[in-house]
């Protein structure tokens, strides 16, 4: 059977938090299923040895109407692109009524949506776990599942000379705007504090924006230079095995927190200016919010009360 899921939000985190309701189509079905996403997605980079993933088809859409599949001409297209797979299935991760046309006219035969015309408040994942709860009688509470050979997982072994008998930290310091990333001196007191109780690795993982990039210098002109890796320049494939290895990330709300957890790695998430669902929905997130805050959404602004102490107590927590 050729199942087709469309999921068409922007970034690595939310295609992330939808896994497990791709997961359970698969384990439905008995069936690898297809993703079509927004090349901003990245989900080539990060699905590319997950069993339960089949084609990754790129849906090529921008704000200017210029790419392939924008535009009313851009619809067509999309359906003559879809066609060629002749699909028996099609579940529409939204209410659009474009995509429900384009799945019809693509001669799909089952098709799965979202209500039509009922985009306002849909939560990111209670909505879909309604969707599925309705139309397949599925209760979907699993975390977001990547999976990755064990042949890359001792290659970055070697290749970045991890040592087991350390503690081995993912730093994810980068971010998708200012008011979520976390100061450098926030994660240089961590640092400290943790290599006074243990010899440590941090990896630090973030963008080349150029605000991300001061943070990243700042770190590595500061006196633990030595302890750190920096993996700027290498990508998304290349970076999975290395948080594998990693007995526990520290992230800001960035695609490293999501794709951490989904690796099964205890995730200290650090929610500065983002709904908190983005940072707990998965049971390997813990998240840290701002000083004085009982919860966050867009415009906390909370980064600079970020408090390093508990993040250092929620690092001994969770390797003790």
């Amino acid at each position: 059977m050729k199942i087709l899921a469309i999921q068409n939000r922007m970034g690595i985190g939310d295609t992330v938090i939808f896994l497990p309701y791709i997961e359970a189509l698969y384990k439905k079905f008995n069936s690898p299923i297809s993703l079509l996403v927004k090349e901003s997605s990245k989900a080539d980079q990060y699905l590319f040895q997950t069993n339960y993933i089949d084609k990754i088809l790129i849906l090529e859409r921008d704000k200017n109407n210029n790419s392939r599949h924008s535009g009313f001409l851009g619809s067509f297209n999309l359906i003559k692109d879809l066609k060629k797979y002749n699909f028996d299935k099609i579940f529409i991760f939204n209410s659009s009524l474009r995509f429900n046309l384009i799945a019809r006219l693509s001669n799909i035969p089952d098709i799965y949506q979202y209500p039509l015309f009922d985009k306002n408040k849909q939560h990111i994942t209670d909505t879909p776990k309604r969707f599925f709860k309705d139309k397949l009688d599925l209760n979907i509470n699993d975390n977001p599942n990547i999976q990755i050979s064990n042949e890359l997982i001792l290659g970055a072994i070697k290749n970045f000379q991890i040592d087991k008998n350390e503690l081995n930290i993912l730093m994810g310091i980068g971010g998708s705007g200012p008011t979520k990333r976390i100061p450098s001196r926030t994660f240089l007191k961590v640092i400290e504090k943790t290599l006074e109780i243990k010899k440590s690795k941090f990896f630090l993982a973030t963008g080349k924006n150029s605000e991300e990039q001061i943070i990243l210098k700042e770190i590595l002109d500061s006196k633990f230079r030595n302890f750190c890796v920096p993996l700027d320049k290498f990508s998304i494939r290349e970076t999975l095995p290395v948080i594998k290895n990693c007995n526990l990330s520290i992230c800001n709300d960035s695609s490293f927190s999501h794709l951490s957890a989904a690796l099964g790695i205890k995730t200290i998430t650090l929610m500065a200016d983002t709904p908190l669902i983005y940072g707990n929905y998965n049971s390997n997130m813990f998240p840290i919010l701002p000083d004085g805050e009982e919860t966050v959404s867009h415009n906390t602004l909370g980064k600079e009360k970020i408090n390093s102490e508990k993040i250092f107590s929620k690092l001994i927590e969770i390797i003790n």
